[in-house]
């Protein structure tokens, strides 16, 4: 290969410029772009020849064809600009584009209708001096039924749906309950005051008011000299907080294996305002959590002594406490992943 001299490199950079200007197209340019800077062009030349010439002439011919590379680089970045914007304006004319047309509005995202409800959860238990502690969906029978005084072969356990996984001893929590085993663990002999909020399942029938997965958030307090009379206080303002001070209210006894005595709390329904609905089956009530002192026997699970140690617990669905804040009446829109429902949150 015959080196190429800087005068005719510097010839061969006014003739590429040169034709440069004469291109009014695409295809054209990069045909320019491969002739002028590609591999067989005349800058590619002279950088392959610098081995063959002598020390003395190398740096200026490397200066040279370095020079007039990047000239001829700016200039095809200068014309690709061009032609772009010539471009646009063509397409603008043909397309014929009213612009006093108003603009397409931004979509804003937004927070799930459960998520609203649960940060308000948070900010209402927060200023009762909880803290949130999370523990695992998938959990082992032990925690969710056996340290929950509900050994194996107990007949509380079938007032659980349970899912099971393949692996023996493992399921799908059916309940925030077991956090209460872990939480407890973790920091006894201490105080504990934590609300443990998360998913749950259940294998149930899809209803208006009951779902298979749905969302819980547990209630724990441990200490000494913790009173029913505490539980019934906490729970009384966080109704009024949550549901309005209008909200009517009811606590009546129920029975849990964890909790000694036990309790449900009902809402007035909001639909029928306590006339009786389908929604609230025609009770005229709507129940949103099921609470009790903790039994003795969970609090010895626990790493506590219930000789000195007492304690509180509640389990509400926030999936139904969801539905009577936006006044929904169908639990499964929350799932339903339907556009027209979500974006009226």
């Amino acid at each position: 290969m015959m080196a190429i001299t800087q005068a005719e490199l510097e010839k061969e950079k006014l003739t590429a410029l040169k034709q440069l200007k004469a291109v009014d197209n695409e295809d054209d340019l990069n045909s320019w772009r491969v002739a002028c800077l590609g591999r067989s062009s005349a800058v590619t030349q002279a950088f392959s020849s610098l081995g063959s010439l002598s020390k003395e002439e190398r740096p200026a011919m490397g200066k040279a064809a370095n020079e007039v590379r990047k000239a001829l680089e700016a200039a095809l970045a200068e014309r690709q600009e061009v032609l772009r914007e010539a471009s646009l304006q063509r397409s603008l004319q043909s397309e014929h584009l009213d612009v006093t047309l108003p603009g397409r509005p931004i979509l804003h995202g937004r927070l799930h209708p459960l998520t609203q409800v649960l940060r308000r959860i948070y900010r209402i238990f927060g200023d009762m001096g909880f803290q949130i502690y999370r523990s695992p969906e998938v959990e082992t029978d032990d925690n969710n039924f056996t340290y929950l005084n509900m050994p194996p072969y107990h007949p509380a356990r079938d007032m659980w749906d349970t899912f099971y996984t393949s692996d023996e001893g493992v399921l799908l929590r059916t309940h925030t309950s077991p956090g209460q085993i872990r939480v407890m663990r973790e920091r006894a002999p201490e105080d504990i005051r934590v609300i443990l909020p998360g998913a749950t399942a259940r294998y149930e029938q899809l209803t208006a008011r009951s779902e298979i997965e749905f969302v819980q958030v547990e209630l724990l307090v441990v200490g000494k000299g913790v009173t029913f009379s505490e539980l019934k206080g906490t729970l009384l303002d966080f109704a009024k907080l949550t549901f309005g001070e209008e909200a009517r209210t009811r606590l009546r006894p129920s029975h849990f294996p964890f909790t000694e005595p036990s309790a449900e709390m009902d809402v007035e329904c909001f639909v029928c305002g306590g006339k009786g609905c389908g929604v609230c089956k025609g009770t005229g009530w709507l129940e949103i959590l099921g609470c009790g002192m903790v039994h003795p026997v969970v609090l010895k699970y626990g790493g506590y002594d219930p000789a000195v140690y007492s304690g509180f617990a509640a389990g509400m669905g926030i999936d139904r406490s969801t539905l009577m804040r936006y006044r929904i009446d169908d639990i499964r829109h929350f799932r339903n992943n339907d556009i027209r429902f979500l974006e009226q949150f």
